[in-house]
């Protein structure tokens, strides 16, 4: 004879595990840790200021 199982809870489990998969899925697409975001916004400060150094000014257009 086979287990007796109770279908509202096995429903129950399926469910949490379905949420939970889904979350793990979401935190991987989505979430960053704060070194990251802090590494991410630190590189793209450096960019700006790379890119701001080798802005020709007016002056520059003429021959020397």
């Amino acid at each position: 004879m086979g287990e007796v199982v109770n279908l509202r809870m096995m429903r129950k489990r399926r469910t949490r595990a379905e949420k939970e998969r889904l979350a793990e899925e979401n935190r991987l697409h989505h979430g960053r840790t704060r070194t990251e975001r802090e590494k991410n916004r630190l590189s793209t400060a450096l960019e700006a200021v790379r890119l701001e150094s080798h802005r020709r000014s007016p002056g520059d257009d003429r021959e020397k």
